[in-house]
Parts: C-alpha cells; sequence; structure tokens
C-alpha cells in the first residue's frame, strides 16, 4: 500500500506546477480566497436562477411558469458548455501583467453582475431568457478560471485541504445563498440586486486574497496546428480516468440538478404550500443541507490528504409528499453533497492529463456539470409534466448510483 501510495504522489508531482518540496506548507491566504472562489460565481447564480427567476416567472406567466424555467436552465446551460471549455483554454494561453485567471475572472463577474441588474428590471419572460445566456456567458469566464487557480498555485500534497476550503464554499453557497435568496421572495428586484453586489464584493475579496502574480515569464504559446489541439481540443492520452471523473460528476450533479432545481415548486404544488410558507420551508430545507454539508465537507478534505483517498460514497434516500421528509432527504443528501464537494476537486486536479491545460481541462469537468444542469432541468421538466413530481426522486437515486460506480472504477487515485 506505502508503495502504491508513492506512485501515485510522484505521478502527481510530476504533473504538478508546484512540487512538494516547493510548498512545505499550506498556503492559508490562497485557500481562504478559493473558500470564497464559488460564492463570487456560483451562489449569487444559483441563487437568482433557482429559487429568485422562478417566482419572478411566477408572476409575469404564471401558466407556464414550469417550462420557461427549464427553457432558461436549458439556453443557459448550452451557452455554458461552450463558454466554460474556452474561457478555460484562453486562461491557459493568456500570458499578462495579471496572470492568466485573473482577467476572466474579472470580467466574468462584471458581466455576471451587470446582467442580474437588468433582469431585475425586466418583465418579459423571452428577455430575462436572453439576458441569462449572456450571465451564464460570465458565470463560466470565472467557474472556468477560478478553479483552475488550484492545479496552478497549489502542491499535490496539498490539494485535498484546499479543495476542502473551495467545497465548503461551494457547500455553503448551494444553501446560504437558497437561503437568504428565499428571504425576497416578497421583493424580487431587490433580491437580485444583492446577489449582484454580494457578487461584486466577495469577487474583489478573491483577488485580494489569491494575490494571482503576473505570468509575463513564461513561455508564450503560439498557436499552431499542434498547439491548437493540445489546448482547445478534448485530451486523449492518459485520460481515461479523467474521462471516468468527468462522467462520474455528471450522472451525480443530473441527479442532484433534477430535485434542487425544483425546490420552490416542490413545496408550492406538490405540497400545496403557500409562497410564504414555502420560503420557510426552503429555508429550513437549506439550512440543513448547509449545516450538515459543511461538517461532512470539512471531515473528508483533511481526511483525504492523510489517507491518500478521494473516492467516498454519496447517498440518496426515498421520498414521499410530505415537508417532512424533504428535510430527511435534506439530512441524506447534505452527507453525500458535503463529501462529495470536498473531495471532487481533488480527485478532478489528480486525473488531469497535463497541469499545462488545466483551465480547459477541468473546463471539461465544468462542461459536465453545466450540461448536467441543463439536462436536469429539462428532464426535471418532462418528468414532472408526465408523471409528477414524485418520480423525479426515483430518477435521482439511479443517477447517483451510477455516478457512484464510475468513481469506483477510477484506477489513478485511490
Amino acid at each position: 500500500m506505502a508503495k502504491t501510495n508513492q506512485a501515485e504522489i510522484d505521478i502527481a508531482n510530476a504533473n504538478a506546477k508546484v512540487k512538494d518540496e516547493q510548498q512545505p506548507k499550506l498556503p492559508w491566504m490562497f485557500s481562504w480566497a478559493m473558500f470564497l472562489a464559488p460564492m463570487v460565481w456560483y451562489g449569487p447564480n444559483i441563487a437568482v436562477r433557482n429559487t429568485l427567476i422562478p417566482q419572478l416567472f411566477g408572476q409575469i406567466d404564471p401558466a407556464n411558469k414550469v417550462w420557461a424555467f427549464g427553457i432558461i436552465s436549458a439556453a443557459a446551460t448550452f451557452t455554458g458548455a461552450i463558454t466554460n471549455l474556452l474561457f478555460g483554454a484562453f486562461s491557459d494561453v493568456t500570458r499578462s501583467r495579471w496572470g492568466s485567471r485573473k482577467p476572466y475572472i474579472t470580467i466574468g463577474t462584471l458581466v455576471m453582475a451587470a446582467m442580474m441588474v437588468i433582469i431585475a428590471n425586466s418583465a418579459s419572460v423571452m428577455t430575462i431568457i436572453f439576458l441569462w445566456i449572456i450571465c451564464a456567458a460570465g458565470e463560466n469566464a470565472v467557474a472556468a478560471s477560478i478553479y483552475a487557480q488550484i492545479s496552478d498555485r497549489v502542491a499535490p500534497k496539498w490539494r485535498g485541504t484546499a479543495s476542502t476550503f473551495y467545497g465548503v464554499g461551494f457547500t455553503i453557497s448551494q444553501q446560504a445563498f437558497t437561503i437568504l435568496a428565499a428571504q425576497f421572495l416578497g421583493n424580487i428586484k431587490f433580491g437580485i440586486y444583492a446577489m449582484a453586489l454580494i457578487s461584486v464584493i466577495l469577487g474583489i475579496v478573491h483577488l485580494l486574497l489569491a494575490k494571482e502574480p503576473s505570468n509575463l515569464d513564461e513561455p508564450k504559446i503560439s498557436i499552431n496546428k499542434e498547439t491548437f489541439a493540445k489546448y482547445f481540443f478534448f485530451p486523449t492520452k492518459g485520460a481515461r480516468d479523467f474521462y471516468l471523473a468527468l462522467f462520474a460528476k455528471f450522472f451525480m450533479v443530473v441527479g442532484s440538478t433534477i430535485i434542487t432545481t425544483y425546490t420552490l415548486f416542490i413545496f408550492t404544488d406538490y405540497m400545496g404550500v403557500t409562497s410564504q410558507q414555502a420560503g420557510k420551508s426552503i429555508s429550513i430545507f437549506s439550512t440543513l443541507m448547509l449545516v450538515f454539508g459543511v461538517i461532512f465537507a470539512l471531515i473528508s478534505g483533511p481526511l483525504a490528504d492523510r489517507a491518500k483517498r478521494v473516492k467516498m460514497p454519496v447517498l440518496f434516500p426515498l421520498f414521499i409528499a410530505h415537508p417532512w421528509a424533504m428535510y430527511a432527504y435534506a439530512v441524506f443528501a447534505a452527507i453525500g453533497n458535503g463529501i462529495f464537494n470536498s473531495v471532487d476537486g481533488a480527485l478532478n486536479l489528480n486525473v488531469l492529463p497535463s497541469s499545462d491545460t488545466a483551465g480547459k481541462d477541468l473546463g471539461l469537468i465544468n462542461l459536465a456539470n453545466t450540461l448536467s444542469q441543463m439536462i436536469g432541468a429539462l428532464a426535471a421538466s418532462a418528468i414532472v409534466s408526465t408523471m409528477g413530481y414524485q418520480k423525479i426522486f426515483l430518477v435521482a437515486i439511479i443517477l447517483e448510483l451510477i455516478g457512484a460506480a464510475l468513481i469506483a472504477m477510477i484506477r489513478s487515485v485511490k
């Protein structure tokens, strides 16, 4: 076992920009920057898209709100699937006095915030969908660049812990921002304004903590047939485990998305609670997800660093149509999501085919994330419309089990 672990460490070091011996201590300031990273892009976007925009659609066109939401999710994530890959690749080859990732994080955050402000003042479903597509492009410029910083700046021995910071931040973003957004269901415009402002402020703090240096001293990448294939196309060499991780993430995110995307409608349409009661129910649901998710995210990453293991299972329960059952679901799902969010990042970094193309390759994994959101939203709309809300939980269980099986097949990481 010791020999296997040492071999994995040697491989990880060979593929890393920062070697273990070059970074004897955990980079604390950078780790805190990564803790804030998901709150820059994911938290505000998920709060607006999954809570505030459904409520806005319910006010503008209540008869078609479910399909309108399915369309906006599908259109935006399709855009994200393309832009995430492109911006990841562009950040890999960028050389500037501000570094390779910072320009895309900055511009993407400003685009997101600007689109949110305009959406808050729109009264047309089609206009909102169009604006959110632009917002999704900005979101994915940030997403593709911000996580790739770990590959650039953190040695392999600290990646589990650094990913825990990101994973805890991601878990908080999933739930705390949903709790916050639920408080604005009676004042949607102000809620969207608040999310835009939070994104900009936390984006500034993240950049100050990360302190990405200039990379003008790195060799410039001349775009030719060979480099274009390397930086802008799917990896083909030594990428078996990379694709297993990619598809595992795809199935797991689809499984969770088809439920979390329709949380508001589950409470109001499936359980029959009022909008005011739904706000309280979502707050309880999200609080449970937050508390249990953070606890298990905090535990998992450091244990992964110590044990050199980053593959763990995820659980999903069956569901019945009562609010208390939704809360029970929240506890079990939070445990699985907390573990997954914490170690998923380290797993992805450890199966990258090359550190030179970290932005593009992590963009491909984010592509699985964005496509799964699109498919999850469409699938949930179809399932709800044809079979009712209850069946989405059965589908979620099946998809999560497929994802877990794919992770178990990964050989290069324990």
